[in-house]
């Protein structure tokens, strides 16, 4: 049986979208996408000790193209894996095997985006911290990558990463997807999706964008971060409870529907300073103004 690879893939940023995205498209019935959202293969993710409970990634080539196996007479074979926007090699890798995939990039509002992965660290027992204190001591880390730090900062600093897209792919094979058009006219995005992929548009109009995925639930108190961060839990997750009743217990026994905390002055401050050149940089690589990316400014 031949191999098949993806044809196109979903690259991020984090917490820009990319779950949605990847549940609305598995909808399309000419669009596959694999059960595990997020593979990170042609990121080589090496978590450092510490971390490795959090993370997982499929790096042997053999078990990533198994993902794809029943793949075999759909038009769109997609990898939603946000690793793959910010490491320096994932668009080399992705290029040298599959030269004509597509690609497409979500971006989000900076500040926004490393505000709501704190937060999902928080409520995972990742850390306790402010998130200004958080942002500083991530900052300080003298190892970067994914699952080795947490990437802040790092995740939002898009002007390189899209560049570096649309570089080896070009522009006719990279789109570039808003978190707040999305949100705001998630059909409208679908259909330029559908095109953008050649596949049915029609089908769309199928398509349940009701559903909010990754929305804010805060941890029921500090027993319910310690339970979500602990070693033991996720060993649990990952080899014994199946994924489906993982993600009840940690959604409805260990979270709490909260308001969301705001971003501490402090820390937006020191976020848009960072941000700012980066924005009006990526403003003149797409040719376009991107007040979408300074919405909570």
């Amino acid at each position: 049986m031949a191999e098949i690879w993806p044809n196109f893939f979903v690259v991020g940023a984090a917490k820009a979208g990319t779950t949605s995205l990847y549940a609305y498209l598995r909808q399309h019935p000419q669009v596959f996408l694999p059960k595990i959202k997020e593979p990170h293969f042609f990121a080589h993710v090496r978590p450092s000790p510490e971390m490795k409970h959090l993370y997982a990634a499929i790096n042997d080539r053999s078990t990533y193209l198994r993902l794809f196996r029943n793949a075999e007479g759909y038009r769109a074979i997609g990898d939603a894996s946000p690793s793959y926007l910010w490491d320096p090699e994932a668009a080399n890798r992705i290029r040298r095997s599959v030269g004509e995939a597509k690609i497409v990039i979500t971006l989000r509002d900076p500040v926004e985006r490393a505000h709501s992965h704190y937060l999902a660290d928080v409520r995972e027992g990742v850390h306790d911290l402010s998130f200004y204190d958080a942002l500083r001591q991530d900052m300080a880390r003298p190892k970067k990558g994914w699952a080795v730090s947490l990437l802040y900062v790092e995740l939002g600093q898009y002007a390189a990463q899209v560049r570096r897209y649309l570089d080896l792919f070009g522009p006719a094979q990279v789109k570039v997807v808003l978190f707040e058009e999305l949100k705001r006219n998630s059909a409208n995005v679908l259909k330029e999706l559908a095109q953008f992929l050649e596949v049915d548009q029609g089908a769309v109009e199928q398509i349940n964008t009701s559903e909010v995925h990754n929305s804010y639930a805060a941890p029921r108190g500090k027993w319910a971060q310690r339970m979500a961060g602990a070693k033991f839990s996720r060993l649990l997750g990952k080899t014994v409870i199946p994924h489906e009743v993982g993600q009840f217990i940690f959604e409805r026994v260990l979270l709490k529907q909260a308001p969301k905390p705001k971003i501490e002055p402090e820390a937006k401050r020191l976020l848009c300073e960072i941000y700012e050149p980066e924005i009006r940089e990526l403003e003149g690589i797409l040719g376009r103004p991107l007040p979408e990316l300074r919405r909570s400014w």
